[in-house]
Protein backbone atom coordinates (compact mmCIF):
# COMPACT_ATOMS: atom_id res chain seq x y z
CA UNK A 1 0.00 0.00 0.00
CA UNK A 2 0.72 3.50 -0.41
CA UNK A 3 0.55 6.17 2.22
CA UNK A 4 -2.93 6.68 1.23
CA UNK A 5 -4.32 3.75 2.26
CA UNK A 6 -5.05 2.43 -1.81
CA UNK A 7 -4.41 -1.78 -2.05
CA UNK A 8 -2.02 -2.50 -5.03
CA UNK A 9 -4.91 -3.88 -7.23
CA UNK A 10 -6.79 -0.61 -6.93
CA UNK A 11 -4.05 0.95 -7.56
CA UNK A 12 -3.22 -1.23 -10.78
CA UNK A 13 -6.67 -0.26 -11.88
CA UNK A 14 -6.19 3.48 -11.83
CA UNK A 15 -3.23 3.12 -13.63
CA UNK A 16 -4.97 1.32 -16.23
CA UNK A 17 -7.53 4.07 -16.26
CA UNK A 18 -4.85 7.07 -16.52
CA UNK A 19 -3.36 5.20 -19.24
CA UNK A 20 -6.21 5.28 -21.56
CA UNK A 21 -7.11 9.12 -20.10
CA UNK A 22 -4.02 10.16 -20.79
CA UNK A 23 -3.63 8.06 -24.83
CA UNK A 24 -6.66 10.41 -25.50
CA UNK A 25 -5.68 13.60 -24.07
CA UNK A 26 -2.72 13.49 -26.03
CA UNK A 27 -4.49 12.23 -29.08
CA UNK A 28 -7.17 15.07 -29.00
CA UNK A 29 -5.84 17.62 -26.91
CA UNK A 30 -8.14 17.61 -24.14
CA UNK A 31 -9.71 13.88 -21.76
CA UNK A 32 -7.27 13.09 -19.42
CA UNK A 33 -8.53 14.31 -16.17
CA UNK A 34 -12.35 14.47 -16.91
CA UNK A 35 -11.47 10.56 -18.06
CA UNK A 36 -9.58 10.19 -14.65
CA UNK A 37 -11.97 11.80 -12.48
CA UNK A 38 -15.26 10.01 -14.11
CA UNK A 39 -13.95 6.40 -13.58
CA UNK A 40 -10.58 6.97 -11.28
CA UNK A 41 -12.83 8.15 -8.19
CA UNK A 42 -14.41 4.48 -8.53
CA UNK A 43 -11.03 3.91 -6.66
CA UNK A 44 -10.04 7.21 -5.16
CA UNK A 45 -11.97 9.97 -3.10
CA UNK A 46 -11.86 12.92 -5.91
CA UNK A 47 -10.56 15.62 -3.69
CA UNK A 48 -7.58 13.51 -3.15
CA UNK A 49 -7.50 11.96 -6.29
CA UNK A 50 -7.06 15.43 -8.15
CA UNK A 51 -4.03 16.69 -6.34
CA UNK A 52 -2.28 13.30 -7.91
CA UNK A 53 -3.48 14.06 -10.90
CA UNK A 54 -3.14 17.77 -11.84
CA UNK A 55 0.97 17.50 -11.79
CA UNK A 56 1.00 14.89 -14.15
CA UNK A 57 -1.54 16.39 -16.43
CA UNK A 58 0.52 19.54 -16.03
CA UNK A 59 3.82 17.90 -16.91
CA UNK A 60 1.73 16.40 -20.74
CA UNK A 61 0.95 19.65 -21.48
CA UNK A 62 4.16 21.27 -21.11
CA UNK A 63 5.62 18.67 -23.35
CA UNK A 64 3.31 19.09 -25.51
CA UNK A 65 3.36 22.26 -25.75
CA UNK A 66 7.44 22.48 -25.75
CA UNK A 67 7.19 20.07 -28.60
CA UNK A 68 3.99 21.85 -30.45
CA UNK A 69 4.58 25.43 -30.09
CA UNK A 70 4.63 26.65 -33.27
CA UNK A 71 1.04 25.27 -33.82
CA UNK A 72 -0.54 27.23 -30.89
CA UNK A 73 -2.80 29.62 -31.72
CA UNK A 74 -1.94 32.35 -29.31
CA UNK A 75 -3.80 35.64 -30.37
CA UNK A 76 -6.58 33.69 -29.41
CA UNK A 77 -5.64 32.04 -26.38
CA UNK A 78 -4.37 35.28 -24.72
CA UNK A 79 -7.04 37.11 -26.01
CA UNK A 80 -10.28 35.29 -26.06
CA UNK A 81 -9.84 31.98 -23.82
CA UNK A 82 -7.63 32.51 -20.75
CA UNK A 83 -9.15 35.75 -19.83
CA UNK A 84 -12.26 34.66 -19.07
CA UNK A 85 -11.70 31.15 -17.92
CA UNK A 86 -9.56 32.54 -14.93
CA UNK A 87 -12.53 34.74 -14.05
CA UNK A 88 -14.35 31.44 -13.78
CA UNK A 89 -11.22 28.89 -11.82
CA UNK A 90 -11.74 31.11 -8.50
CA UNK A 91 -15.22 30.73 -8.07
CA UNK A 92 -15.07 27.21 -9.33
CA UNK A 93 -12.55 26.70 -6.20
CA UNK A 94 -15.49 27.88 -3.78
CA UNK A 95 -17.79 26.06 -5.01
CA UNK A 96 -15.85 22.42 -4.47
CA UNK A 97 -15.68 23.02 -1.34
CA UNK A 98 -18.92 24.58 -0.21
CA UNK A 99 -21.45 23.35 -2.57
CA UNK A 100 -22.63 19.41 -3.40
CA UNK A 101 -20.18 17.87 -5.21
CA UNK A 102 -22.19 15.18 -6.56
CA UNK A 103 -24.57 17.49 -7.57
CA UNK A 104 -21.95 19.83 -9.53
CA UNK A 105 -20.98 16.59 -11.26
CA UNK A 106 -24.75 15.35 -12.20
CA UNK A 107 -25.53 19.00 -13.69
CA UNK A 108 -21.97 19.26 -15.61
CA UNK A 109 -22.42 15.57 -16.85
CA UNK A 110 -25.71 16.61 -18.21
CA UNK A 111 -24.25 19.22 -19.95
CA UNK A 112 -21.98 17.50 -22.01
CA UNK A 113 -24.31 15.10 -23.08
CA UNK A 114 -26.86 17.85 -24.64
CA UNK A 115 -23.97 19.31 -25.80
CA UNK A 116 -22.18 16.81 -27.59
CA UNK A 117 -25.36 14.79 -28.43
CA UNK A 118 -26.33 18.27 -30.77
CA UNK A 119 -22.95 18.86 -32.26
CA UNK A 120 -22.51 15.05 -32.99
CA UNK A 121 -26.00 14.95 -34.94
CA UNK A 122 -25.48 18.08 -36.69
CA UNK A 123 -21.66 17.00 -37.88
CA UNK A 124 -23.41 13.78 -39.36
CA UNK A 125 -26.17 15.68 -41.28
CA UNK A 126 -24.17 17.79 -42.75
CA UNK A 127 -20.37 16.07 -43.03
CA UNK A 128 -17.71 18.41 -44.04
CA UNK A 129 -19.58 21.75 -43.85
CA UNK A 130 -17.21 22.70 -40.56
CA UNK A 131 -18.22 24.10 -37.37
CA UNK A 132 -20.92 26.78 -36.72
CA UNK A 133 -19.50 30.06 -35.12
CA UNK A 134 -21.39 30.88 -31.73
CA UNK A 135 -21.92 34.40 -30.40
CA UNK A 136 -19.75 36.27 -28.20
CA UNK A 137 -22.17 36.38 -25.42
CA UNK A 138 -22.50 33.00 -25.78
CA UNK A 139 -18.46 32.16 -25.79
CA UNK A 140 -17.96 34.54 -22.63
CA UNK A 141 -20.83 32.36 -20.68
CA UNK A 142 -19.17 28.90 -21.71
CA UNK A 143 -15.84 30.30 -20.90
CA UNK A 144 -16.13 31.70 -17.67
CA UNK A 145 -17.92 28.55 -16.74
CA UNK A 146 -15.13 26.16 -17.92
CA UNK A 147 -13.00 28.20 -15.58
CA UNK A 148 -15.64 28.01 -12.99
CA UNK A 149 -15.62 23.60 -13.76
CA UNK A 150 -11.66 23.90 -14.06
CA UNK A 151 -11.16 25.36 -10.08
CA UNK A 152 -13.77 22.76 -8.95
CA UNK A 153 -12.73 19.57 -11.01
CA UNK A 154 -9.67 20.76 -13.17
CA UNK A 155 -12.46 19.34 -15.40
CA UNK A 156 -13.27 22.38 -17.13
CA UNK A 157 -12.55 21.69 -20.72
CA UNK A 158 -15.08 20.75 -22.40
CA UNK A 159 -16.81 24.34 -22.58
CA UNK A 160 -13.23 25.25 -23.83
CA UNK A 161 -13.05 22.20 -26.09
CA UNK A 162 -16.78 23.76 -27.63
CA UNK A 163 -15.22 27.04 -27.69
CA UNK A 164 -12.08 25.78 -29.26
CA UNK A 165 -13.65 23.38 -31.55
CA UNK A 166 -16.11 26.30 -33.35
CA UNK A 167 -13.40 28.31 -33.69
CA UNK A 168 -10.21 26.27 -35.08
CA UNK A 169 -10.53 23.06 -37.35
CA UNK A 170 -6.93 22.25 -37.98
CA UNK A 171 -6.13 19.46 -35.33
CA UNK A 172 -2.98 20.24 -34.57
CA UNK A 173 -3.30 23.73 -34.09
CA UNK A 174 -6.63 22.72 -31.91
CA UNK A 175 -4.45 20.67 -29.55
CA UNK A 176 -1.34 23.01 -29.56
CA UNK A 177 -3.66 25.61 -28.27
CA UNK A 178 -5.41 23.37 -25.55
CA UNK A 179 -2.07 22.32 -24.40
CA UNK A 180 -1.37 25.74 -23.53
CA UNK A 181 -3.90 26.70 -22.36
CA UNK A 182 -4.26 23.21 -19.98
CA UNK A 183 -0.42 24.43 -18.67
CA UNK A 184 -1.67 27.69 -17.65
CA UNK A 185 -4.30 26.67 -15.56
CA UNK A 186 -3.28 23.94 -13.84
CA UNK A 187 -0.23 25.67 -12.34
CA UNK A 188 -2.16 28.10 -11.10
CA UNK A 189 -4.37 24.70 -9.43
CA UNK A 190 -1.50 22.88 -8.77
CA UNK A 191 -0.15 26.32 -6.33
CA UNK A 192 -3.44 26.52 -4.99
CA UNK A 193 -3.17 22.58 -3.88
CA UNK A 194 0.35 23.24 -2.58
CA UNK A 195 -1.04 26.29 -0.62
CA UNK A 196 -3.29 24.23 0.91
CA UNK A 197 -1.86 21.24 1.58
CA UNK A 198 -3.82 18.82 -0.66
CA UNK A 199 -0.76 18.12 -2.53
CA UNK A 200 2.44 16.86 -0.53
CA UNK A 201 3.95 13.79 0.20
CA UNK A 202 1.11 11.57 0.20
CA UNK A 203 -0.62 13.00 -3.36
CA UNK A 204 3.05 12.64 -4.83
CA UNK A 205 3.10 9.27 -4.19
CA UNK A 206 0.34 8.37 -5.92
CA UNK A 207 1.49 10.68 -8.72
CA UNK A 208 4.47 8.81 -9.02
CA UNK A 209 2.80 5.29 -9.09
CA UNK A 210 0.73 6.83 -12.24
CA UNK A 211 3.43 8.44 -13.81
CA UNK A 212 4.79 5.31 -15.91
CA UNK A 213 1.20 5.06 -17.42
CA UNK A 214 1.40 8.80 -18.37
CA UNK A 215 3.67 7.86 -19.95
CA UNK A 216 2.88 5.26 -22.07
CA UNK A 217 -0.29 7.29 -22.98
CA UNK A 218 1.63 10.09 -24.52
CA UNK A 219 3.53 7.82 -26.60
CA UNK A 220 0.31 5.86 -27.76
CA UNK A 221 -1.61 9.16 -28.24
CA UNK A 222 0.84 10.42 -30.49
CA UNK A 223 0.76 7.63 -32.59
CA UNK A 224 -3.20 7.74 -32.71
CA UNK A 225 -3.23 11.70 -33.01
CA UNK A 226 -0.60 11.69 -36.53
CA UNK A 227 -3.39 8.83 -37.98
CA UNK A 228 -6.83 9.89 -37.04
CA UNK A 229 -8.19 12.68 -40.27
CA UNK A 230 -9.37 15.58 -39.36
CA UNK A 231 -13.35 14.69 -39.47
CA UNK A 232 -13.20 11.66 -37.75
CA UNK A 233 -10.94 14.10 -34.83
CA UNK A 234 -13.88 16.44 -34.62
CA UNK A 235 -16.46 13.16 -34.08
CA UNK A 236 -13.94 11.46 -31.81
CA UNK A 237 -14.00 14.84 -29.18
CA UNK A 238 -17.50 14.74 -29.53
CA UNK A 239 -18.61 11.25 -28.99
CA UNK A 240 -15.95 11.48 -25.89
CA UNK A 241 -17.67 13.59 -24.42
CA UNK A 242 -20.85 12.69 -24.41
CA UNK A 243 -19.94 9.18 -22.84
CA UNK A 244 -17.89 11.16 -20.27
CA UNK A 245 -21.11 12.89 -19.50
CA UNK A 246 -22.95 9.86 -19.13
CA UNK A 247 -20.34 8.67 -17.12
CA UNK A 248 -20.71 11.81 -14.59
CA UNK A 249 -24.76 11.98 -14.69
CA UNK A 250 -24.50 7.62 -13.15
CA UNK A 251 -22.15 8.08 -10.77
CA UNK A 252 -23.07 11.54 -9.58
Amino acid sequence: MLDTGLALPALAALAFVVLTAFTVETALGFGATLITVALGSIFLPIDALLPAIVPLNLALSIWLTTRYWREVDAGFLFRRLLPLMLIGMPLGILAFRHADPALLRRLFGAFLVIVSAVEVVRMRKAPGTGLASISRPVEVAMLIAGGMVHGAFATGGPMAVYVVGRTIADKGRYRATLCLLWAILNTFLALVYLRGGELGASSLSVTAWLAPSCALGLWLGELAHHRVPAAAFRNMVFVGLALVGVVLVVRG
